[in-house]
């Protein structure tokens, strides 16, 4: 359920409903327990009766990837940017067309804006259910997924078959591709030499901001994070602050779309004469030109991101 306050919705972590089939690789061994989520914008999703909880079009899309211990996201690129944050657990993301040009462990509150232009996939090597929200550029989300050749050719092997526009059929259950719609192709081999491979020291300092350096820079105003003179050097068409026990509460307007992660804490969010207490994993969407405030509502250790939108094209962010 969402709460719905006119120009602000509160989707709230217990009510999130997930999707089991969403992509390709759902009845892959090692890939099919995991569970995705559309918080935000239509997303990626290769199943159209996955179930959006919020479709204003802010700029940007947010959803999440929840998995059980030693479950992994099968290789594959966007168009567009793709921001991870850990909710929850550890995490172990690797690239590259084989998934071996590299790799980095994330945990709690850490971040990785995750380079366009290259193959990536990432695993739970936690010991329990781990969680994390992906933040993607643009309202249509770059035009969905791009997979590995040998992640449509294991979906095959377990009857699962994408089309050319986009859409999974389920063969095992009947389901088969329309009349003139024919299997997404597999990519050529100068197609995958297009894709980067760059080395560990090429993508970890400038892409990945780890909790603790973020709350270290966020006293009195917040860390920026995304955005000019932030800590990640992209620009993927949305801006991204995070806020921490230590900043100072805000009371502002703003022109652009804003989404609030909480990841620790629980804080409160004003507008329109009216307030919400959101807790670690809820998400909050404030519509353009109201006034509205946030801060901490209880004392302690706290933790949030807010995603704001820009004028800025939501193109590819990374370039080999």
């Amino acid at each position: 359920m969402t709460e719905d306050y006119n120009c602000v919705r509160i989707v709230r972590y217990g009510e999130l409903l997930p999707c089991r089939t969403a992509f390709i690789d759902t009845h892959t061994p090692g890939s099919n327990l995991k569970e995705n989520f559309t918080i935000v914008g239509g997303g990626v999703s290769e199943n159209p009766d996955q179930h959006v909880h919020i479709v204003d079009k802010p700029g940007f899309n947010i959803g999440a990837a929840g998995q059980p211990p030693k479950c992994h996201n099968s290789l594959h690129s966007h168009r567009t940017a793709e921001v991870f944050t850990v909710l929850k657990g550890k995490w172990r993301f690797f690239w590259g067309r084989w998934g071996t040009a590299g790799e980095v462990v994330l945990e709690q509150g850490d971040l990785f804006n995750i380079p366009t232009g290259m193959f990536r996939g990432f695993e739970n090597i936690g010991q329990e259910y781990g969680m994390l929200q992906a933040i993607l550029g643009g309202d249509d989300a770059g035009g969905g997924v791009v997979w590995a050749p040998q992640v449509i050719e294991a979906a095959s092997d377990h009857g699962l078959v994408l089309s050319e526009n986009g859409k999974l059929y389920n063969t095992g259950k009947g389901e088969k591709l329309p009349e003139g719609v024919s299997p997404m192709p597999l990519l050529t081999e100068s197609e995958l030499e297009q894709f980067a491979e760059p080395p560990i020291a090429s993508v970890v300092p400038g892409y990945v901001a780890r909790r603790w350096d973020m709350v270290a820079r966020s006293t009195k105003e917040p860390a920026r994070v995304i955005g000019r003179n932030g800590m990640i050097v992209d620009r993927p068409g949305f801006d991204l602050d995070f806020l921490s026990e230590r900043t100072d509460a805000q009371h502002y307007n703003c022109k652009y779309y804003e989404v609030f992660l909480v990841r620790e804490g629980h804080w409160r969010i004003g507008f329109a004469g009216d307030s919400e207490i959101l807790a670690p994993g809820d998400t909050c969407l404030v519509s353009p030109d109201m006034e509205r405030s946030l801060e901490v509502a209880v004392s302690g250790e706290a933790g949030l991101l807010r995603v704001r939108g820009n004028d800025d094209p939501a193109g590819p962010t990374w370039k080999p």
